[in-house]
């Protein structure tokens, strides 16, 4: 039972770094200047804006179970106490109910985040393309400084003079594809956000298997302890 308690207290600590982790990833994604340019860019009828904050409010969701997880789970081992393993197990139970979705949404749908980003550089591009606004030419220039990158190649006519106007000097002749750096970018990011989430689903898992050990250690050690007394009437 002890090498039980010393796994389970490592196990809450690691769940716990995982669940800030969790959180500051979620703060950055929803915060951060590449997304939320996009986001405030992106058209209601585009899928970005709801998947920005979905992401967002899910990930703080699910930090915050982590967290409480890995705190109920330092208590019962601290006091073994039945009732905080149980409640420990449950929130394990419903981070893992959270994080296996996330993870097969990511990999059925791996392409929907970073088409919806590059439809919305295309629509701006588009905009400025055809000379219909100067707000949309502010958007665009601020989207290659943050991206670092420089126009795209349009089948529609020379796009010359849309990069001279929108694209950072340096960036005018030799700046990549945009549309190649976005997507490169929201790869790097996502495989990030994937690795993560099986670490974390690999660590509930584990953690689960250690409160249901402990509890019954508890339990059965609680009973062998009353086993043979009497009361003397």
């Amino acid at each position: 039972m002890r090498s039980t308690k010393c796994q389970l207290l490592v196990t809450s600590l690691c769940v716990m770094l995982l669940g800030l982790s969790i959180a500051t990833l979620s703060t950055v994604t929803h915060y951060g200047l590449h997304f939320t340019l996009i986001s405030n860019v992106s058209l209601d009828s585009n899928a970005y804006r709801v998947i920005h904050h979905t992401a967002f409010y899910f990930g703080i969701c699910l930090s915050m179970t982590l967290i409480l997880a890995a705190l109920l789970s330092s208590a019962a081992t601290v006091r073994e106490s039945q009732c905080l393993t149980a409640m420990g197990f449950f929130c394990f139970a419903l981070a893992f109910c959270g994080l296996i979705p996330a993870a097969c949404w990511r990999y059925t749908h791996s392409t929907e985040v970073e088409d919806s980003m590059m439809d919305v550089y295309d629509f701006v591009y588009e905009e400025v393309r055809r000379n219909t606004s100067s707000f949309r030419r502010h958007e665009l220039t601020a989207i290659h400084e943050a991206f670092l990158c420089c126009g795209k190649h349009s089948p529609f006519g020379d796009t010359a003079i849309v990069e001279n106007k929108t694209c950072p000097p340096g960036q005018v002749h030799d700046g990549q594809d945009c549309l190649q750096e976005i997507q490169d970018f929201l790869k790097k990011h996502m495989d990030f956000v994937f690795s993560l989430l099986g670490i974390a689903i690999g660590f509930t898992v584990y953690g689960m298997i250690l409160t249901s050990f402990l509890w019954f250690s508890i339990h059965f050690s609680s009973n062998l302890y009353r086993k043979g007394k009497y009361i003397l009437r």
